[in-house]
């Protein structure tokens, strides 16, 4: 299989990378379907590409008809088989949960084309723990986009040991014609390139936060304004989702059994209140009133 016989892409999870991840896909020219078990979910994705399209074409950035053709080459779905029965490309993006991802990554095994590539966005787990779900172990990587999906341009694309260098590299060629900039990690190593550098700077904000060393607000401005990141690694927590971090933490523990891979004490009270960051309106900041 080479890159050219990627016609079909399948999103699992339509949340905040799902979603977008589809409709980027969809923009480029490739026949997308995601699917969710959630319909509220599946109706928010679907609702939020009839908004962003039609924004994109009052910026001039598409055309009305570039436009109404990425919207008729994504569909979505709340049944799994419909959604892989016919994809050249899986792309998992689904919570990051283990015990999850196997279960689901079996399911697709035995529904997808026996030539597709099963992918998996996850950040924090790699694919040697899911492969063996499949019948195809080969086929199998992390292909790691960021958040926001439909800006960032970076991707990761992991090759553990058991990846074969065809499907690494027909996963690096489709970032290329998703006009992404992909970088390719040639060992799963936890939190992959960038991820485990940010998990450093961000263990060490949380860290002087809690001993009273400086305020959320001070701690951004500081990374913004003197290290040049575009945001602060507080602003960031919010837009990725603090119950990401918080899951990741937990299952990072589990793994390693590890104190030090805990969630921060002032992660879990945003946690228990349910204060994820710009999803539910609140998190290290207030946006109920944006």
């Amino acid at each position: 299989m080479n890159i050219d016989d990627i016609k079909n892409i399948s999103v699992i999870g339509a949340g905040n990378m799902g979603h977008q991840i589809s409709l980027h896909c969809a923009i480029k020219g490739y026949n997308v379907t995601c699917t969710d078990v959630s319909e509220k979910m599946l109706k928010k994705a679907d609702d939020f590409v009839d908004t962003y399209l039609a924004g994109r074409v009052e910026k001039g950035k598409l055309t009305q008809d570039q436009a109404r053709e990425a919207r008729a080459r994504i569909c979505f779905t709340p049944d799994l088989e419909t959604a892989v029965k016919d994809a050249d490309f899986v792309i998992e993006a689904v919570l990051e949960v283990l015990d999850l991802k196997l279960k689901l990554f079996a399911d697709i095994d035995k529904m997808a084309p026996p030539h597709a590539i099963l992918a998996t966005n996850s950040s924090a787990i790699v694919s040697s723990k899911i492969a063996d779900a499949t019948d195809r172990p080969e086929k199998v990587l992390n292909v790691h986009f960021f958040n926001p999906a439909l800006v960032m341009k970076l991707v990761e694309v992991v090759q553990g040991p058991h990846v074969s260098d065809e499907t690494a590299r027909i996963a690096m060629a489709l970032c290329d014609r998703l006009d992404k900039v992909s970088v390719h990690v040639k060992k799963e190593v936890s939190g992959f390139l960038l991820n485990r550098i940010f998990k450093v700077i961000g263990m060490e904000a949380q860290w002087m936060l809690e001993m009273g060393v400086a305020s959320v607000e001070d701690i951004d401005k500081a990374c913004v304004y003197g290290a040049g990141h575009p945001m602060g690694p507080f602003s960031l927590m919010d837009l990725t989702g603090i119950d990401l971090a918080y899951t990741m933490g937990m299952e990072a523990f589990k793994e390693t059994g590890d104190p030090a891979e805990l969630p921060r004490p002032s992660v879990v009270a945003h946690y228990v209140q349910g204060e994820y960051g710009q999803k539910t309106g609140k998190g290290w900041y207030d946006y109920t009133k944006q």
